[in-house]
């Protein structure tokens, strides 16, 4: 048996990125993680999976040294976006308009990733069990006890569940969770364009689901995510590349010209979720673990790593990590903003995915008149962009 300060179960972005942040302050740390991240190759097309980050998780990244290795990979920065609806008003954003240099970036997740992998590597106090899964949990009054499927156990003051929307550990804990099945799948694919994207998202709603084009690093590709209602995004997923290209074209329109699919597509369903708890004694979730939402605004993983930035703030470098006051100081703080965005992520989606007429063109009044209004344009941005004042301090302009 091993014995550590946590162990993180599961080190895809945003354990990897808490392992990281734990370490940085000295605590020792265990990940276990099924699937290594494999080595990045720049001559290969961008991965199908990307996120948009927000300046509060680029901030996470560049407070933890990440920031260099990803930009030294792959990273997209996008300065303008463009929102509007079929038939309706539209809204545009631009960073100059905050003095800011950009509004984002979009990354490979595989990217983000490999980048915390890396830098875990040079550090001291980290143990990486690799490939590894959770088999068993056992929590005490003082220590919690993890069985991996290879036979070995760890102990530590605090685990913390990074391990996806179907988390193993919240599972053995016996948190629950409520589910709501949107009815809709998120296609993903590569786009070629005819047209230069002029670095900015690009984002239609459609009755049927909302439809994004991301720009990449090269000017005439973009990813795509169209979230669509389930039995669309099957019919989509079966056609052939030229018919569901048409069929991508009819959706998006001209605006980037002629737009053609490159390489394989991939579907999943989408569903909101929420745990019950997001801490126990001795346990905490992060991310998908403790919720997922509706990616019409791409805060999925930004959240998760707000999560990861908010239990590292909690926990002092000398003392108990697993202890209670501290975890649900955490639960508190995380919960009550994540269960706010997820809420209003889906007021978006049936507010835009209702096609009556009234409805309708209210929305489109409301997207051109915001679109007049400086003072919540800016307001708008400085939530996405991650402005605010009550950010974790990892996620802060001044760190220390």
């Amino acid at each position: 048996m091993k014995t550590v300060d946590v162990v993180i179960v599961g080190g895809g972005m945003v354990g990897a990125t808490l392992a990281c942040a734990l370490a940085e302050r000295h605590f020792q740390v265990a990940v276990v993680e099924a699937r290594p991240p494999q080595p990045f190759d720049p001559e290969a097309d961008w991965d199908l999976r990307v996120s948009a980050i927000s300046r509060a998780s680029q901030r996470i990244f560049e407070h933890l040294g990440l920031w260099p290795a990803m930009q030294a990979m792959r990273v997209s920065p996008y300065d303008r976006m463009v929102v509007w609806e079929e038939g309706g008003g539209e809204i545009r954003f631009d960073a100059a308009e905050m003095a800011e240099p950009d509004l984002g970036h979009i990354i490979e997740n595989r990217v983000i990733q490999l980048a915390a992998w890396q830098r875990l590597e040079r550090r001291d106090g980290v143990l990486r069990c690799c490939p590894a899964r959770l088999e068993t949990l056992e929590i005490g009054p003082e220590w919690a006890r993890v069985g991996l499927d290879d036979g070995e156990v760890l102990q530590a003051r605090l685990v913390v569940g990074a391990d996806g929307a179907r988390s193993r550990l919240r599972d053995l804990a016996g948190i629950g969770h409520s589910e709501h099945d949107y009815g809709q799948k998120g296609i993903v694919c590569l786009v070629d364009l005819e047209r230069d994207h002029q670095y900015t998202a690009w984002q239609r709603f459609l009755p049927s689901g909302p439809l994004a084009l991301l720009p990449l690093s090269d000017v005439r590709q973009c990813s795509i995510v169209w979230s669509a209602d389930r039995p669309l995004a099957d019919e989509l997923m079966a056609l052939d590349d030229a018919a569901f290209s048409a069929r991508l074209q009819a959706a998006f329109g001209d605006r980037l010209g002629r737009l053609q699919v490159r390489g394989r597509r991939a579907a999943f369903p989408l569903a909101g979720r929420q745990a019950a708890h997001y801490a126990r004694p001795r346990l905490a979730l992060v991310g998908d673990a403790a919720h997922t939402i509706h990616p019409l605004a791409g805060q999925g993983v930004n959240l998760g790593l707000l999560d990861a930035a908010g239990l590292v703030g909690r926990l002092q470098p000398g003392r108990d990590p697993g202890a209670w006051p501290a975890l649900r100081a955490y639960e508190r703080a995380r919960r009550s903003e994540d269960v706010l965005m997820m809420r209003a992520m889906e007021g978006f989606r049936y507010l835009f995915g209702n096609d009556l007429t009234p409805l309708r063109l209210l929305r489109g009044a409301g997207l051109a008149l915001a679109d007049r209004l400086p003072a919540l344009k800016q307001a708008f941005m400085r939530q996405a962009l991650g402005l605010r004042r009550d950010l974790p301090e990892l996620a802060r302009v001044q760190c220390r």
